[in-house]
């Protein structure tokens, strides 16, 4: 009763959207701090609350799109996002800004979730590939910000562009409505007791103590990596945003890779490989002293990221595909929490010493994943060379 390729597309622009809501924050902050005069502890605070947001978004649309479907979920997340992004445009005030940065969180919530869980169900064959395919877009959204912003703020406001980008999500919104989703799988009820059986699941948890790292890492450079360029190598606010891209550049590029050789290659050799990439980047990126260095490492942090959410959220649909966006809502809540906890550290470890410091997070979640990811491959029986 859908289309494929007209399904596959909707989630590909909800995750361009939630692209844009990762980066949002970063690429604005500078300005902000020029325009608030917040200290980095109190503009940390600003990823706790949209991470906040997006964490009780991932919640609460696992279940709903189990037993309801995608269609109305994913229009009122782009309507929040679009609310909340115009609200960032125009705060007259911080905790105004704060209000904001939880709705764009709460809608980015449900369109990370809904898109990858519905990309998970019409990709039976090759989730990991479908779903390293649609992280591309998640790219594509992300990289957006800090290129309109780097090229336009010594034209326009950062507000005025902000704006500009926050109506742009109403053609997502429109699209999501006139286009047919999937039947619900629960269409008779939702199974509670399987459901809640979930949380007891060992591997499950893994996976998303897994995701807890990886998106405390997204988020920390995603929205300190303009900061770090501003006030470690005295890069100015307009530059240092541009440099931001590269950050995305190198996921974009690693997962158009990805897309095909996850279809020949074990999905655990790859994240593997793509690990120890990203651990590399960041030292080159912690012991840089000039732009050039600096660049290569954070290109190298963008592509070496780009292979978890893809990967882990492939192994979880394999592994649930019953109750697909409800273990999809445990696994990101867990991951979620990580992206509050780990910029916000970072903030408050830059505010103590200084931003080189704070980047030391990245290195050691690496090795974090690293020893999950072994972990939880020998629970479910899987080797690194294994398909």
């Amino acid at each position: 009763m859908y289309k494929h390729s007209l399904v596959f597309s909707s989630a590909c622009l909800g995750l361009l959207v939630f692209g844009i809501v990762m980066t949002v924050m970063g690429a604005i902050l500078p300005s902000v701090l020029d325009k608030f005069e917040v200290s980095k502890a109190s503009a940390g605070s600003l990823f706790v609350l949209m991470s906040f947001g997006i964490m009780i978004g991932s919640l609460v649309f696992g279940p709903i799109v189990d037993r309801f479907g995608y269609q109305y979920l994913l229009i009122a997340g782009a309507g929040l996002i679009l609310l909340g992004l115009e609200g960032i445009a125009f705060s007259p005030y911080f905790h105004l800004l704060r209000l904001s940065a939880f709705f764009v969180g709460f809608g980015g919530g449900i369109i990370n979730g809904g898109g990858n869980a519905l990309v998970a169900d019409i990709s039976e064959e090759g989730r990991s590939a479908g779903l390293s395919l649609l992280g591309v877009f998640y790219g594509i959204g992300a990289i957006s910000v800090p290129l309109i912003l780097g090229s336009l703020l010594e034209l326009r406001s950062y507000e005025t562009i902000l704006a500009v980008v926050g109506l742009a999500v109403g053609l997502p919104l429109l699209y999501f409505v006139i286009i047919r989703f999937p039947i619900p799988k629960q269409d008779r009820g939702f199974p509670i007791r399987e459901g809640v059986g979930l949380l007891k699941k060992g591997p499950l948890l893994l996976f998303g103590f897994i995701l807890f790292f990886q998106s405390g890492m997204e988020i920390t450079v995603g929205g300190w990596s303009a900061a770090f360029f501003n006030e470690e190598l005295a890069i100015g606010t307009g530059q240092s945003v541009l440099y931001l891209s590269f950050y995305w550049i190198g996921m974009i590029v690693a997962r158009l890779i990805l897309g095909i050789i996850l279809k020949q290659i074990s999905p655990a050799l790859v994240l593997r490989i793509s690990l120890a990439i990203a651990f590399t980047g960041s030292l080159l990126m912690l012991f840089s002293t000039g732009v050039g260095l600096a660049l290569i490492g954070l290109l190298l942090i963008g592509a070496g990221f780009a292979a978890s959410y893809p990967v882990i959220l492939g192994y979880i649909g394999d592994q649930y595909p019953t109750l697909s966006g409800t273990a999809f809502s445990i696994a990101l809540v867990i991951a979620l929490a990580g992206g509050m906890i780990l910029p916000y550290l970072a903030g408050i470890i830059g505010n103590v010493t200084n931003l080189r410091v704070s980047f030391t997070i990245v290195p050691v979640a690496t090795i974090s994943i690293a020893i999950l990811l072994s972990i939880v491959l020998a629970r479910i029986s899987i080797t690194p060379d294994s398909a």
